[in-house]
């Protein structure tokens, strides 16, 4: 018992976390509240069969649990994705909460670079023509132009310095922005091994899932084994039989008189008949003479529902009984 309870508690605690993620991506997946509700149940059900399934067609016949393994690798594989639809959305909740929690360095309003640009080339076209033009009469005015033109070509350069500057500041915040999006430890291993952060994030969120329900799985295997049978018989005259699973009876005397004392005290015993419980050998021997069981460790292990090293050893006992 001291090595179930533990297993128990951490398989409950498996299954419960596993079940809480299937209720969340359920309810994500869902439009309606109806939708929202049956693949949450969806969600509950294929998470316990996933977990419960190797432990309850343990002893089950071969054809059940061949259909058991069938319909497992069916709950593993639903269970893993709604538990990976789990990971990338927390994960995206979580990215978007860290972007919007980066301070952003704001930009005065100012014109788009291209209508900046297109002003500029019309003033440097203007600019070419005044100087083409040759001064026959009014040259101050011509002057006058040229001057004016150079001014505002000035003037549209310092304009589109401020606005790539003010670009470089927004591009900045995007960056950031995004950075804050990526989760950090996805981000470095996709630098480090090529591989596109999607995918990357779609291969973790599949392994935590399989370990989740591959712990799930054997803790609840574990928790459930069926402890073994000891039974206790005592007979009138203070002798107990104690059978345990796997051993040979043993006879103890309450009190160990000499072979002339009991002559001298009981002259006369009738001892009851006291029916003990079939050992394992004679029940293997049985069993196998009948073709029931097969004269294999592992059909052993089935039979009896013991350990590898005692169906080992009792293959052994019937190999040589000597032994």
């Amino acid at each position: 018992m001291t090595r179930v309870r533990p297993a128990l508690l951490l398989a409950v605690t498996a299954t419960g976390t596993a079940v809480c993620m299937s209720v969340l991506a359920g309810w994500q997946r869902g439009g309606w509240l109806t939708e929202q509700l049956v693949w949450v149940a969806i969600g509950v059900v294929l998470v316990a069969g996933a977990h419960l399934l190797p432990a309850l067609c343990r002893s089950a016949p071969v054809a059940v649990r061949l259909i058991g393994i069938v319909l497992w690798l069916g709950c593993m594989g639903a269970a893993s994705y709604g538990h990976c639809t789990f990971f990338l959305l927390s994960q995206f909740h979580a990215g978007e909460v860290r972007a919007s929690a980066v301070p952003a360095m704001s930009a005065p309003p100012h014109r788009n670079l291209a209508a900046v640009m297109a002003n500029r080339a019309s003033v440097v076209a203007e600019l070419v023509q005044a100087n083409a033009r040759r001064c026959i009469r009014d040259c101050p005015a011509l002057q006058v132009r040229r001057t004016s033109l150079g001014a505002r070509l000035d003037a549209l350069d310092a304009e589109s310095d401020d606005v790539r500057r003010y670009q470089v500041i927004e591009d900045g915040n995007a960056e950031r922005r995004v950075t804050a999006r990526d989760d950090p430890v996805t981000a470095r291993l996709s630098v480090f091994y090529g591989i596109p952060e999607a995918r990357l994030d779609l291969f973790a969120g599949l392994l935590f899932a399989a370990v989740l329900e591959g712990m799930a799985c054997l803790l609840w295997w574990i928790a459930l084994i069926p402890p073994a049978s000891k039974q206790s018989v005592t007979d009138g005259h203070g002798v107990a039989h104690d059978v345990t699973a796997g051993t040979a009876p043993v006879t103890t005397f309450a009190q160990s008189p000499s072979p002339t004392t009991i002559q001298s005290t009981v002259p006369s015993v009738v001892r009851p008949t006291v029916t003990l419980p079939e050992s394992d050998i004679a029940r293997l021997r049985r069993d196998i003479e009948s073709g029931t069981v097969k004269p294999t460790v592992a059909g052993i292990r089935q039979s009896l529902s013991c350990s590898q090293a005692r169906a080992s050893a009792l293959r052994r006992q019937l190999a040589d009984p000597a032994a």
